[in-house]
């Protein structure tokens, strides 16, 4: 599996802060069977645009998948993870 390191800007400084691996978010979704964006956004100090950005990244790949649940989406791992 390619383990890629993503570079995000701040929205609000501009300056990139520290990169988090595809991984390290499959592995934070995986160990809780599940998560909001924003349990994302919390857990590496990014901001919820960020974290939806990367988690819709992931679910394009084919690696997560999500469901709406009331005004929010529920990240899980995507079967073949």
């Amino acid at each position: 599996m390619d383990e890629k390191m993503v570079k995000e800007r701040d929205e609000e400084s501009g300056r990139y802060t520290k990169s988090i691996s595809d991984d390290e978010i499959l592995a934070f979704v995986g160990e809780r069977g599940g998560v909001g964006t924003a349990e994302v956004a919390d857990a590496f100090d990014y901001k919820q645009p960020s974290a939806y950005r990367r988690l819709k990244r992931l679910e394009e790949e084919g690696r997560v998948a999500s469901r709406k649940v009331g005004n929010a989406k529920l990240w899980r791992l995507a079967e073949s993870e």
